[in-house]
């Protein structure tokens, strides 16, 4: 048995499908502890893992829940704009007290969410194995890959690469505070600084992806570490209640902007009215972004709930209609169920790009959207035979993948690799943080 940490960012998105992976670990004999800041400790414990907290010395109670309001009121590059100083305060607080933690609680080995890119400057200062996880793209740095935040499609040429490179370069000037956070403390360690965020992969660390290889560019010459598994999923600890007696047996639509950009309201309108004159039933998910008078007030009256099944609401859907997010990008996928997107910020470009890439719905930016638009969008992707069968040879490559039984294979294979030269041991760990 093998006691895992958890270091990822503290969002939904990233938080769910770890922890799908930890409940896998568990029920193979392991135990996870998920490494978060306070506000999280009860979202850790629903999920049924082990939770250690950090950053109780410097960490303001109530400051994510802030966060998360001032990014919703933003799109496009204001909100990465804006993430880049609580981003740089996470990293502060998880090179100040994880190590200690780690070491107190006898964890053995990390799963370090390839978005936070602190936690490998944590696994090397400790020396202790680790493996990456990305709940959201297979972000590779290399010339011929389109930056995770850029709506841009797949193409190895000059100008490509140069125009990505470019990007790249704005990223890191923008990322500066989080980059010198971390050299800080790498500097401090002894270990070498790094030059920009989101660096090659060490081909020597087992990289597992929640995408399907399918539901990406075509990467000639992919690294022999990176592994696309598909989806993260189980059945959750907690069940969700949801009206399926209201459903009328009309083709059903399925809306939702995630965790953080469900305070989008004019957005939700915006959707409500598109669906309102087709023979559609449009079923919201707003995740508490609306009141329940905003709900009465939208157009066609749909059926708007705070939280849904999103699995079992997906299976009777005809259509999803996103903000992009991975999560709900790939649940939809996991049913054959075509999308139009609509990508506010973050990563949601890029997974935009690749729907466009592989023709599994349509696309537009938050910043065009309309009702006509959003409306001719749907009624394309409805009617047009394409995006169905392209969504139904995503749904088979998701199928094939193994999902989270796969990965936690993958990461009990590491685990017996690094066992070849024996785990660090706690007293190890306590005499490097002393």
């Amino acid at each position: 048995m093998t006691h895992f940490g958890i270091i990822c960012p503290p969002y939904a998105g990233h938080l769910n499908p770890q922890s799908v992976l930890g409940r896998e670990l568990q029920a193979r004999g392991h135990r996870v502890t998920v490494l978060q800041i306070p506000d999280l400790e009860l979202k850790v414990r629903s999920e049924g893992l082990d939770f250690l907290p950090i950053g109780q010395s410097i960490y303001k109670p109530g400051y994510l829940a802030e966060t998360f309001q001032q990014l919703a009121r933003l799109s496009e590059i204001k909100a990465l704009e804006y993430s880049v100083d609580s981003c740089r305060q996470i990293a502060e607080i998880i090179c100040q007290d994880a190590p200690a933690a780690a070491a107190a609680a006898g964890i053995e080995a990390l799963i370090v969410d390839r978005l936070e890119p602190v936690g490998e400057t944590i696994a090397e200062f400790l020396n202790l194995p680790f493996v990456w996880v990305s709940c959201g793209q297979a972000i590779q740095r290399r010339p011929d890959a389109p930056p995770f935040f850029m709506p841009w499609s797949y193409q190895n040429t000059w100008p490509a690469r140069l125009r990505n490179q470019v990007a790249y370069y704005f990223l890191d000037r923008s990322c500066q505070p989080i980059l010198q956070a971390i050299n800080r403390y790498r500097q401090q360690w002894k270990l070498l600084p790094y030059r920009h965020l989101y660096g090659g992969s060490d081909a020597r660390h087992t990289h597992i992806s929640q995408q399907p290889a399918a539901f990406d560019f075509p990467y000639p010459n992919l690294p022999e570490n990176l592994h696309y598994v598909g989806p993260l999923r189980d059945r959750p600890p907690r069940s969700v209640s949801f009206p399926f007696e209201r459903l009328t047996g009309q083709p059903l639509i399925y809306a939702s902007l995630g965790s953080v950009q469900n305070t989008k309201q004019d957005v939700f309108r915006c959707i409500a009215e598109a669906c309102q004159g087709l023979d559609v039933q449009l079923v919201i998910a707003h995740g508490g972004g609306m009141s329940e008078a905003a709900v009465r007030e939208l157009p066609g009256s749909p059926l708007a709930v705070e939280y849904a099944p999103q699995l079992e609401v997906i299976a009777k859907a005809s259509l999803t209609i996103t903000h992009g997010g991975l999560n709900t990008v790939l649940d939809s996928l996991t049913y054959g169920v075509p999308l139009v997107a609509m990508p506010i910020t973050f990563e949601q470009p890029g997974n935009g790009a690749r729907i466009r890439w592989t023709g599994t719905g349509e696309v537009m930016p938050i910043s065009k959207v309309s009702v006509s638009k959003l409306q001719a969008a749907i009624e394309r992707v409805l009617a047009e035979e394409s995006y169905r069968y392209n969504a139904k040879r995503i749904q088979q490559a998701i199928a094939q993948a193994g999902g989270v039984k796969r990965a936690a294979d993958l990461i009990e294979g590491a685990m017996v690799s690094h066992g070849k030269f024996g785990l660090v041991s706690t007293s190890e760990i306590t005499q490097k943080v002393a």
